[in-house]
């Protein structure tokens, strides 16, 4: 299993109807070969939610997909909270640059 902290990275998603929203990186995860990220609101999210999301091939390119199965995604979703987000410590402040 591998995982990975990002930061700035911005991927702009379309939904059904076709709007475009922006969502930042916040980590990926590989687990049993299948990549998935969790991504947050740009947008105003006063409540830190954020999306899980994975990643499929969609012939020769890589497309981001919801998980239909509530079982996957509660699995991937406890890794995210338990794994990598307990790590995060919100309250540091980043330091001054020079």
């Amino acid at each position: 299993m591998s995982e990975e902290f990002f930061g700035d990275e911005i991927f702009t998603l379309t939904d059904e109807e076709g709007n475009e929203n922006e969502f930042e990186l916040l980590g990926s995860t590989e687990i049993e070969g299948v990549t998935y990220l969790a991504l947050e609101p740009v947008a105003e999210n006063p409540e830190g939610e954020y999306v899980i999301l994975k990643m499929e091939k969609d012939g020769d390119e890589d497309i981001l997909v919801t998980i239909d199965d509530d079982e996957e995604f509660d699995r991937v979703a406890d890794f995210f909270e338990d794994e990598l987000f307990s790590e995060i410590d919100y309250d540091e402040e980043a330091p001054a640059e020079e």
